[in-house]
């Protein structure tokens, strides 16, 4: 008999940005077009919906101003990536999102957090770098410049796993992988060359592949606590296999937010 794995839960605190100014003004991955109309009454009641989740799960939501005329900000992931009190500043590759990066920063100034760094090469934030407790995850091949690795090291001091994204539509690494805890992760194998679909596989203990079906809603695009999983609701088979693993699906639904290529963890920057 196959005994069930026990899974913990652990508190986070988590920023996000309310779609006030959302629109989708340009194109600048596959699954954006200026000609679709968004409904920003919607998104905003969708993202009240993914702030609402992690609140009764136990966590702590707070919210950076959202600023007029960028249309991304939302997507609070890639405005940094903070680990153990440090901040890595994002640096963004297309213009219409650069501004983004000094508002960001400027909130955790504000707040004073001590270290902070400015990146001298384009990264674009947790949407690309993903802490998975004793690595970094570190995606490449779209945006963020791999190069970025030697910032990573020097300023988290912890050592970093280069994982090279091939497929457009997986553009950043939080679209094509989620980690659920230090040794499980999901992930979709075709959005990774064969060298990074075994240094994954070499990584963690317990890894979940996930379905066309379900990638292809950006089903992995997700924030996992260690037990709680809030991901998409209409990645239905990664739900199904997120409970026989023993973990607990929270499904929203940011079916607006989708029109810019963004999830849940898009629109989350965790604050370790």
């Amino acid at each position: 008999m196959t005994e069930t794995v026990r899974r913990r839960t652990h508190t986070r605190t988590y920023l996000m940005c309310p779609p006030e100014h959302f629109a989708v003004e340009y194109a600048i991955n596959p699954w954006m077009n200026p000609g679709q109309p968004v409904d920003v009454a919607l998104a905003m009641r969708q993202w009240q919906g993914l702030s609402d989740a992690y609140t009764s799960l136990g966590h702590t939501v707070d919210t950076i101003t959202p600023e007029p005329g960028l249309p991304d900000m939302v997507f609070a992931a890639n405005g940094a990536t903070v680990i153990r009190g440090k901040v890595l500043g994002a640096k963004f590759r297309h213009k219409e999102r650069a501004p983004e990066a000094a508002a960001y920063l400027n909130w955790f100034r504000a707040r004073g957090y001590g270290e902070i760094r400015e990146s001298a090469v384009v990264n674009e934030g947790e949407g690309d770098i993903v802490f998975a407790g004793r690595v970094v995850l570190l995606g490449h091949g779209f945006r963020t410049e791999a190069v970025v690795e030697r910032e990573l090291k020097e300023l988290f001091g912890l050592p970093v796993l280069r994982l090279r994204l091939v497929d457009p539509r997986f553009y950043h690494l939080d679209t094509a992988l989620v980690v659920l805890d230090e040794d499980t992760a999901a992930y979709y194998p075709a959005a990774f060359d064969d060298a990074s679909r075994a240094a994954i596989a070499a990584h963690f203990q317990e890894l979940i592949e996930v379905k066309d079906e379900d990638a292809e809603v950006l089903g992995l695009n997700a924030i996992s606590d260690g037990q709680n999983v809030v991901l998409p609701e209409q990645a239905v088979g990664f739900h199904a296999q997120l409970a026989a693993a023993g973990f607990n699906p929270v499904g929203v639904d940011l079916s607006e937010l989708l029109k810019a290529g963004g999830g849940p963890k898009c629109c989350t920057l965790e604050l370790r």
